[in-house]
């Protein structure tokens, strides 16, 4: 397996297809537009350039990489590729449309990852007719630098197909770990109620957003406070995480906080809007 497509061209989108051509595959990105694609082809020449800067990649290495990085924005140039990795926008409609398209479109025995950070991978491969290979591949933010892979079974995820994803993320230089389908599976089951709890301290005045995010650093040894985090992961991709936990789960715990789902509604998505807990103008 060498030719990968990877649907979007956003910042998870780019970052997946960048360590995929660093690593010898030949990468077909696709979005709706040409825009955001030559966006994402700068994002990815950028963040190579940096590391030629730093030591970590060869200039010759950096072009053979950008040169096995093709777009297209029409979804029919899955069809020659052996797996396809979805890293569209995090809502659960989209990604059924986009799926039972890929299932049609794509090569018989072509593997359907998505990137979903929530959503239940049984759900999606129940629009195709290939559930045993629909498979989550949850890559972490920036995917360049960060070495966690959750890899997500669903309920018709064949050993095989779960084995050969597992492979794949270790080939990227990834550390895969096999998890189960639950709403949020483990990285945002555990992280999206610190951050919401941060919300919630903000809006009831406990302490400033800075005050909170030094807490957490200094005193949690996290490398970022949960608020800076949340701007870089996009409130509205907290908000939505939030929602599947709270729909899919049941508790009221996992209840988004009035603060953040107001901030959304306002285009305060945070790092991508210019604006979110902190100012990025």
């Amino acid at each position: 397996m060498k030719k990968v497509a990877v649907i979007g061209a956003g910042q998870m989108g780019n970052g997946i297809a960048h360590v995929f051509a660093q690593r010898g595959w030949d990468v077909m990105m696709l979005d709706l537009a040409q825009g955001p694609l030559e966006k994402g082809l700068a994002t990815i020449r950028g963040n190579m350039d940096r590391q030629v800067k730093k030591g970590s990649l060869a200039e010759a290495d950096r072009d053979a990489a950008l040169a096995r990085i093709r777009t297209a924005t029409d979804l029919g140039a899955v069809a020659d590729c052996d797996l396809v990795v979805e890293a569209a926008s995090e809502n659960q409609e989209l990604k059924f449309r986009l799926f039972a398209d890929l299932d049609r479109l794509a090569k018989p025995g072509a593997i359907l990852a998505t990137n979903t950070s929530s959503i239940s991978i049984t759900a999606i491969a129940a629009q195709t007719k290939r559930p045993e290979l629909v498979i989550g591949m949850h890559f972490m933010n920036p995917v360049p630098v960060m070495q966690l892979v959750e890899v997500i079974r669903g309920q018709a995820t064949s050993d095989s197909a779960t084995v050969l994803v597992m492979d794949i993320a270790r080939e990227l230089g990834k550390t895969p770990v096999e998890v189960n389908d639950y709403p949020g599976f483990v990285a945002n089951r555990i992280l999206m109620p610190m951050i919401n709890e941060a919300v919630y301290a903000l809006m009831e005045g406990v302490a400033t957003a800075e005050a909170i995010d030094t807490v957490m650093k200094l005193g949690m040894n996290h490398p970022m406070g949960p608020l800076t985090l949340a701007d870089l992961i996009g409130l509205d991709t907290c908000l939505a995480i939030l929602e599947v936990l709270h729909t899919g789960i049941g508790d009221p715990k996992y209840r988004p906080c009035p603060l953040l789902k107001r901030m959304v509604a306002a285009g305060h998505l945070g790092r991508k809007s210019g604006r979110g807990f902190y100012s990025y103008a």
